[in-house]
């Protein structure tokens, strides 16, 4: 697979943050060809804290709103979905409201998401909808800690997700950062 420069889709996360404060090297990030046409991007973390309290970091509510967002309902179950809303003023269900389906998951080990693609992303986006997809993998360290590996799929070898997905690695790092910052009581 040949190697192309850090390109990611997802759906970005506001921390109030300053890049200063962020350790960028903890996050491993590559993106390969797929074909003649896709790309599928790895995103990988490892962390000291248990696999227990990662895997509740992303399939709870007090997990997501922990590092995350201010408001998040999360009902873990196949074909259930994961909403989040980045207004603390808002509510579950406004226009605001982030949705992920959660397609399948075994517990500690993987799940596997589809974002609801809304008006707010790019209307290329919004008319492959249907291709993207977030696996994430969660490993138990021999050390008891524990390693994240996430992969965005469906994307393609274009430039329009080029110019696009390069601004998705920033949020996407800094959200995964401000994760390791809460698992780690930073």
């Amino acid at each position: 697979m040949k190697s192309i420069v850090l390109l990611f889709f997802s759906v970005t996360m506001s921390c109030n943050l300053t890049w200063a404060q962020l350790d960028s090297t903890r996050i491993n990030t590559a993106v390969d060809t797929v074909g003649n046409s896709g790309l599928i991007m790895r995103q990988s973390f490892e962390t000291e804290a248990p696999i227990d309290m990662v895997w509740a970091a992303y399939t709870t509510k007090k997990g997501w709103e922990s590092w995350a967002v201010p408001l998040a309902e999360v009902d873990l179950k196949i074909n259930g979905a994961i909403k989040t809303n980045y207004n603390p003023q808002g509510q579950i269900g406004d226009s605001a409201t982030i949705v992920l389906h959660i397609l399948n998951f075994i517990p500690q080990k993987l799940i596997t998401l589809q974002a609801g693609i809304t008006n707010n992303f790019p209307q290329f986006m919004q008319d492959e909808a249907d291709d993207f997809y977030n696996i994430i993998t969660f490993e138990k360290t021999e050390n008891g800690g524990t390693k994240v590996i996430s992969y965005g799929l469906g994307y393609k070898n274009e430039p329009r997700y080029h110019k696009m997905m390069h601004f998705f690695v920033k949020g996407n790092e800094q959200s995964l950062l401000q994760l390791l910052k809460y698992l780690e009581g930073e």
